[in-house]
């Protein structure tokens, strides 16, 4: 079923202040079209929602067992982190364990998302480096990677590194996608980024919740993936972040990622089924209330009471001075 878009209505004093509109889609993981709203077929750069993708071909290769990595460890190859001081430290510990050291990261540093990390590393008059980089658990992956392949580690961020064509073909695999003549560009990381069409973005996804026909390697590293993310989601984002508090909130049931510019995907194996979402002007705020609304949708979330899920159906906007002012909701 093909629907119009959805509408995003932030609200303020009984009035819509702004609007943002999203295309999703639903897909299963035996190909099946679902239902989707708006153009999913047209292009759209997937960010950071497509992390576990990239992780994919490190887990296959059994590089987890090779480097004796953890499950945190593990999770946080598909993270956006918030650069807390137990994200640093795992990812701290995954380069002790590839025998490399955070300059042979090639992501580039930045403060932590989190601003109250970002203070405190401030007040103790320090900067931050690659480790704090949200991408740098996805990028130790990487390297292991390079180790895994016995290649030089040394520009394994390029469109033309046996790392980046190795994992450029594993993500083309679970999305059923060419990516040879498809639009590309460095990331905010700097490892690439391919376009594709959304219901594409969604197959591996669903692909990934329920892998049952894939290959027996590709089975069992999806299933890895899949617990380590969902046992762990302060790895994949922080505190106070939608991915792991959702996450938490539907106990295993559900694997969310964001990507930057308003992108989201959800894993959902006891339904089987994979989403994707874009969010066209890019709002996070729009995004992360689209994709509550559509885990409402499928009825992934009919367990969890009221009390706990209307905070996120219905997110109350408020001042500097606590009083509220508004709201935001998803017309689905």
């Amino acid at each position: 079923m093909q629907h119009d878009s959805l509408s995003v209505q932030v609200t303020r004093g009984g009035i819509v202040e702004s609007e943002h509109s999203i295309k999703a889609v639903i897909v299963s993981s035996t190909g099946d079209f679902v239902e989707s709203w708006g153009d999913v077929a047209s292009l759209v750069y997937p960010r950071s929602a497509i992390k576990a993708m990239q992780a994919l071909a490190f887990i296959e290769m059994n590089g987890a067992e090779v480097f004796d990595f953890s499950a945190e460890e593990i999770a946080i190859c598909c993270a956006s982190h918030s650069g807390e001081p137990k994200h640093v430290a795992t990812v701290q510990s995954m380069l002790d364990k590839l025998a490399l050291s955070e300059r042979d990261f090639e992501c580039g540093c930045h403060w932590p998302m989190r601003a109250e990390t970002s203070y405190e590393l401030a007040g103790e008059g320090k900067t931050p480096n690659q480790l704090h980089n949200n991408c740098s658990g996805k990028h130790a992956g990487m390297l292991g990677l390079a180790k895994l392949l016995d290649t030089s580690h040394h520009g394994y961020i390029e469109i033309d590194h046996p790392v980046q064509q190795k994992i450029s073909a594993t993500m083309a695999e679970m999305c059923e996608y060419d990516y040879s003549n498809a639009p590309w560009s460095p990331d905010g990381c700097s490892a690439p980024t391919w376009a594709m069409p959304l219901t594409n973005l969604a197959l591996a996804f669903a692909k990934f919740s329920s892998p049952d026909e894939l290959t027996p390697s590709r089975q069992k590293a999806c299933k890895t993936l899949y617990d380590a993310v969902v046992k762990h989601p302060f790895m994949v984002a922080g505190t106070e972040r939608y991915c792991t508090d959702m996450m938490t909130t539907l106990q295993q049931r559900v694997f969310l990622k964001l990507g930057a510019e308003g992108v989201y995907v959800a894993a959902i194996p006891e339904l089987k089924l994979g989403i994707a979402l874009k969010c066209d002007d890019g709002a996070i705020r729009a995004a992360e209330s689209a994709m509550t609304a559509l885990l409402d949708h499928v009825g992934i979330t009919s367990f969890v009471p009221d009390a706990e899920m209307n905070h996120y159906r219905s997110v109350t906007l408020k001042n500097w001075q606590k009083r509220i002012t508004g709201s935001i909701n998803c017309d689905l």
